[in-house]
């Protein structure tokens, strides 16, 4: 029987953050560290936090370098040069314990 190595790495940018979103991913990423400590990564995956001007929701790409089974919520997958990039947006009424289950769970995610 053949078992998956899990030694993959996590990592996680914050890109044009407001202070409005710093607290919540912060949560995310505290968790993310903590999850992966008993649930090591079967590969690597980026998460990359942004906002778009004039837009106030928290945009999250979750970025695979193999092909992840789907989420619900999630767009994707994108074919890019780095991976498979999942996407999705989070408004100011989504719970800070939501976030961390929605993240969580695309960051985890199964291979296919």
């Amino acid at each position: 029987m053949a078992y998956l190595d899990r030694t993959g790495n996590l990592t996680s940018t914050r890109k044009g953050l407001s202070a409005a979103w710093n607290a919540d991913v912060t949560s995310i990423e505290t968790s993310m560290r903590l999850f992966n400590g008993k649930h090591p990564l079967a590969s690597d995956c980026d998460v990359v936090y942004f906002e778009i001007a004039g837009d106030e929701k928290l945009h999250v790409n979750v970025t695979h370098r193999r092909v992840t089974k789907e989420i619900r919520g999630w767009a994707g997958p994108a074919d890019t040069p780095k991976g498979f990039v999942h996407n999705r947006t989070f408004s100011g009424a989504t719970s800070t314990p939501q976030l961390v289950r929605y993240v969580r769970e695309m960051v985890f995610a199964g291979r296919v």
